[in-house]
């Protein structure tokens, strides 16, 4: 009988000891699974910012690349606005063209700083993180293919000469692509 006692003592100190080490683990469990938890946000915090400040990265190099354009085209304009002028004196007619490079000029200059105006808003939008009123990458605007543009209304004088030579030429590139 002393025999049959050791051994359920000996069970039932095991049992306790097992029950110990449950709940221990079950602890370690419940702090692993809340430090988990914190890593993941962490984690999704980071992503979030490294991918907003890709996305206003991105627009700020549009915003360069854009004024870059405006920087070697305004020199060009004015080069054109000063050679109507010059000529406004040989021909009446420079007058007229000088009026609508005034006003084209005007048109383009206000247009531009409302785009950049509007790049620069979005670019501290997406820094900020209110990402909801921006559009993902993948729905950007698609580059527009040459015959979606308007066509210019340009003087008689301005416009491409057309001529059968440089439309068979045309005609040949179409069909060889």
């Amino acid at each position: 009988m002393f025999g049959k006692k050791d051994l359920v003592d000996n069970l039932s100190h095991d049992l306790d000891r097992a029950r110990a080490r449950r709940d221990a683990l079950a602890s370690d469990v419940t702090t692993l699974s809340q430090e988990i938890a914190q890593l993941e946000a962490r984690l999704s915090e980071e992503k979030d910012r490294r991918e907003r400040a890709r996305i206003a990265a991105d627009i700020e190099a549009i915003a360069d690349e854009l004024g870059d354009a405006v920087r070697s085209f305004a020199p060009a304009v004015a080069r054109l606005c000063d050679a109507v002028a010059g000529a406004g004196a040989a021909a009446p007619k420079a007058g007229e063209l000088g009026g609508f490079l005034g006003a084209f000029v005007s048109e383009i200059g206000n247009e531009i700083e409302s785009l950049m105006s509007e790049l620069r808003r979005r670019a501290e939008t997406a820094r900020s993180g209110e990402l909801a009123q921006l559009p993902p990458p993948s729905e950007a605007a698609p580059a527009t293919a040459r015959g979606d543009r308007m066509p210019l209304l340009l003087p008689a004088f301005l416009r491409r000469k057309q001529s059968p030579g440089i439309e068979a030429a045309d005609d040949q590139r179409s069909t060889a692509a």
